[in-house]
Parts: structure tokens; sequence; C-alpha cells
């Protein structure tokens, strides 16, 4: 399989300013905050400009609304418009249209990409003004009380109390720390709810793929919470053509749940975090099995009817996906020489 493909797949989601459309399908020809995060994922460690680009037009994105930031430093937000907006035109400006914008694991994913980046030698950070963005974020969080607060979560749905929201604000914070004032009991009280609720997603989800960034990409669960959680989701979400998010999804439902494609090539990546060599090579073949010839890779299989759907490709999907088999690739290489 040509994965170079892959990376002209993700090029053609590239815009000039650096930031990743989710797809290049109509529906999702926008720019969503967490979606770049996950997309630049495996330029994470190459030199290459995707990486930094793709994080400085965030940065953009947050200067532009910055007086809003600054707003919701000091006084709650109320209103889902008044939150940092999840998604924004091509352009990067804010969507007139309603939409559930209260998404804290999305701030938690740029202030973890943010760190991770600068450790790894990304120039995300381009000057001062970056820094009091970061500053900006991590106050934000701490005004919206972010460890109890209720979000739309990763899947943009009811509002509750997200585990995934949580962990990723509490992955970003400490990402940040060394960078930015980050205070300790701004982070000790997510790791709190998080001892609370896991591995429980929410009050209404036992189970729920977004649990799985907790392991991968955020490192912040123990070896014996990250078991549970991926039992869980085998044992519960597992399908033929993908993972779905949780159970009762209504999302592409057509007599049964949406069966999502990144979540055979993130199962396998959270395997391989722990370890677990045997297991993740178990979601090879099912990874490829979705992936064609163009990796036009879609969002999912609408569920009852085994078709995918329009979001094809899905830039996230993509991404995934080709991280995991170059991981398990240079895993094999290495154990000839062992």
């Amino acid at each position: 399989m040509d994965r170079l493909k892959a990376l002209e797949m993700l090029d053609r989601m590239r815009l000039p300013n650096g930031a990743y459309t989710a797809s290049l399908s109509s529906d999702y020809s926008y720019v969503w905050i967490r979606d770049v995060c996950y997309t630049v994922l495996p330029f994470l460690f190459q030199r290459s400009d995707r990486f930094e680009k793709a994080y400085q037009a965030l940065f953009d994105i947050f200067k532009t609304y910055e007086w809003k930031i600054d707003i919701h430093r000091k006084q709650k937000p109320v209103h889902l418009y008044e939150y940092i907006h999840a998604r924004y035109s091509k352009d990067l400006k804010e969507l007139d249209v309603e939409w559930g914008h209260a998404q804290n694991d999305a701030i938690g994913a740029f202030l973890w990409g943010v760190g991770e980046g600068h450790k790894h030698g990304q120039r995300v950070i381009r000057d001062e003004h970056d820094l009091r963005i970061i500053q900006k974020l991590v106050d934000y969080l701490e005004c919206v009380e972010y460890w109890h607060a209720e979000d739309n979560g990763m899947w943009e749905e009811n509002m509750e109390v997200h585990a995934s929201s949580v962990g990723a604000a509490v992955a970003g914070l400490r990402a940040v720390k060394l960078l930015v004032t980050v205070k300790e009991e701004l982070i000790q009280k997510g790791e709190q709810t998080l001892k609370q609720l896991l591995p429980n997603e929410s009050k209404t989800k036992e189970a729920d793929l977004a649990l799985l960034s907790l392991i991968y990409p955020y490192q912040i669960v123990d070896r014996e919470m990250a078991l549970e959680i991926l039992a869980r989701v085998t044992s519960r979400l597992e399908r033929t053509h993908g993972v779905i998010r949780y159970e009762n999804d209504r999302y592409y439902n057509e007599g049964s749940e949406a069966e999502w494609t990144f979540g055979f090539p993130w199962l396998g990546l959270c395997y391989m975090e722990l370890g677990m060599k045997d297991r993740a090579m178990e979601y090879v073949g099912k990874t490829i099995g979705n992936i064609p010839d163009n990796w036009e890779i879609p969002e999912l299989f609408i569920g009852g009817i085994n078709q995918p759907n329009g979001n094809t490709p899905l830039a996230w999907s993509v991404a995934l996906s080709y991280m995991f088999l170059e991981k398990t690739e240079v895993m094999n290489i290495q154990e000839l020489y062992v």
C-alpha cells in the first residue's frame, strides 16, 4: 500500500493558511480546532512545516478572537456562541450558526499540541504574543471551571461532564506548565474528577470511543485504567467496519450505530502505547480494510446499511491510519534487528 498517497490526500485538505478542513465534503469543509490537532499528529516528529503552520494558524484564530477570550477569563460563558468556537470557515472566521461550541477538549488538545510540539523542536510558538494566548487559554479553562463543567464534548452533543474533555484539559495544562503560569491545583482538580468519573465517560455513557484519547495521545491514565477502557471499547463498541462512538448513537443510524473508521487505528495506537504489540497488530488488517487505493477514507459506515457516508475523506481518519501503519512498520523492522 502506497502510504505516500496518504500524505497527498492530507495535503489536499491543507489550506494556504496552514490549517486543514475536516473533509473535502461540502458538509465538513470547515476548520475544527480539534480535527486540526489530530490531523497533524503524524508530523509531530517530522521535519516539515505541516505541524508548525497548522498550530500557527490556530494561534491566529485565537488572536482574532482574543477579545472574547479576555471576557471569558473573568466571566463564564452562558450561551454557546460565547464559548471559544469549535469550528471556523476556511479563512478562519467564526460562523454565524448555532453550534455546540462548549468543547473544553478542543482547548486541551490545542494546549497539549503546543506543549508537545515545543518540546520536540517544532516552532509553534513565534513570539511573546503566542505565549500570552497560551496563558489566556489556561485562564479560560480556569474560568469555565473545566474540572466539573458540562460541555458538548468531542462529539459535539449533549451537555454533561465528559471524562475525555476533562482529561484533554489536564493533559494540555500539564504540557504548557513550563511555558506559562499554571496553578498546580488547577491540574489537581481535573485529576480528582477523573478519579471519580473513570472508567465512565459521563453519567450517561459507560463506554465511549472518545476515552481512547486519554491513552493516546494524552497518556494520562495508568495501565490498569487504560486496560479497562480498552476492554470496554473493544467488547461493547467494536464492529465490522469500525468502532461506534457509544451505544445507541443516533448519528447516521439507520438500524444500528454508525461505525467510525478511525476507531481501528486508534485502538491499535493505544495498544502500542501499552507495549502490547500482538494486540496492536490485530488492527493492521482491520485498518487496511477501510483504506481504498486513493486513501479517501470515509468518516464512517452508516449503521444498518454498511455504506460510507458523504464525509469522505475524513482528515482525522487518514491521519490516524497513516500514523498507525507507519508505526507498525517501524516496529516490525526494529524487531528484525533484535
